[in-house]
């Protein structure tokens, strides 16, 4: 089953901070923690303890923790890949390698005896996953995260992304990402603008970053990079990943009516099998709304990202809930009634035919 993940950094935070914002987070309904030694790793056995207090902590409330570590880490340890019982003594769940080995190395580790699952580094991409599975990797105790991107314009290109996921999923491996908030307080690095993992996260919404990983059908579990995000965004966050269908954010025309109101938000939408290049399709509408007037209002032409109801220039199509695909000429008989933000159009090349959605307002 998908979860849901927050971020925390000992070396950034005191156990208080962390261990309030881990109850709040718990009761939300997320149950994983990533964090890392990676920026600690020059006085690492100094700070062992402090990470050991808070990762027990999150143990004992349900929450399971992603150490994320490096062969620097290692070696300033003093331990081996052969001998993970420090890890395991520290009560972490999985470590994440950020930078691998060989892959004889990874897969050796993944025969560890504390079921401590191995992470491996999604992002690295090329025949990685291939390599560690070829020296007898134990696949139950192997997953796999894509890196988060702090610089503006370093994140991952979006076809790359999907395509090194599906390099974990043809293992059936679990995979994760991360998405990141404005109001998260604390991250590892000096550097940050959002700590994504696509560069077209960097400007879409916390709500809409969980809608564009659900809807590519390549990531499990998602977990927020920075650490001590807003409650406000825990809960949207929460909100976003548990609700069984897309939601797509819209903006609401000032002209809209009660009746086109109740079309758009009340009414479970089911893109056409039938499709058009043009617009996704919810007929079901106008069957339910048949009997109602609907005036013309917003009839401009349409762009892609605009949400249209036919009004009673439509005929048959009276009622009908459009979603424009590409821009096209408006005959008069379309009713703009919302839209997506720019930055919210890519969630538009995942909807597929014949699947449900919902709108909410942004």
């Amino acid at each position: 089953m998908a979860e849901l993940g927050v971020s925390i950094y000992p070396s950034k935070s005191s156990f208080e901070d962390m261990s309030s914002y881990l109850k709040i987070a718990r009761n939300l309904g997320y149950t994983r923690i990533f964090t890392s030694m990676l920026e600690v790793a020059d006085n690492a056995e100094e700070t062992v303890e402090a990470f050991t207090k808070i990762i027990n902590f999150g143990n004992d409330i349900g929450m399971k923790t992603s150490l994320d570590v490096n062969p620097k880490l290692f070696k300033a340890l003093n331990i081996s890949y052969e001998d993970l019982s420090t890890f395991s003594k520290m009560g972490v769940w999985s470590l994440r390698l950020d930078e691998g080995f060989t892959g004889y190395e990874e897969a050796k580790m993944t025969q560890n005896p504390y079921k401590l699952k191995i992470e491996l580094n999604i992002s690295r991409g090329q025949h990685y996953i291939d390599m560690v599975n070829d020296f007898g990797a134990n696949k139950q105790q192997l997953i796999g995260s894509h890196n988060f991107y702090p610089q503006s314009y370093t994140g991952l290109n979006l076809d790359y992304f999907i395509k090194t996921a599906k390099q974990y999923q043809s293992y059936n491996l679990l995979t994760a990402a991360f998405i990141d908030s404005s109001s998260g307080k604390v991250g590892p690095w000096p550097v940050s603008n959002l700590m994504v993992s696509t560069e077209v996260q960097r400007n879409m919404s916390i709500f809409s970053q969980v809608q564009l990983l659900k809807l590519m059908g390549v990531i499990d579990d998602i977990i927020i990079s920075s650490s001590l995000v807003s409650e406000e965004d825990l809960k949207m966050v929460s909100k976003a990943f548990y609700q069984s269908l897309p939601q797509l954010p819209v903006v609401v025309s000032d002209a809209i009516t009660p009746i086109e109101s109740k079309i758009l938000f009340d009414e479970r939408h089911q893109y056409r099998g039938d499709y058009s290049d043009f617009m996704i399709r919810s007929s079901q509408p106008r069957l339910i709304y048949k009997s109602e007037k609907i005036k013309p209002s917003n009839t401009e032409d349409i762009k892609r990202g605009d949400v249209v109801i036919g009004n009673v220039h439509a005929g048959q199509y009276k009622g009908e809930l459009q979603v424009a695909l590409k821009d096209y000429p408006n005959d008069g008989s379309q009713n703009i009634v919302a839209k997506l933000n720019p930055e919210n159009h890519i969630l538009l090349d995942f909807m597929k035919p014949w699947h449900s959605f919902l709108f909410t307002e942004v």
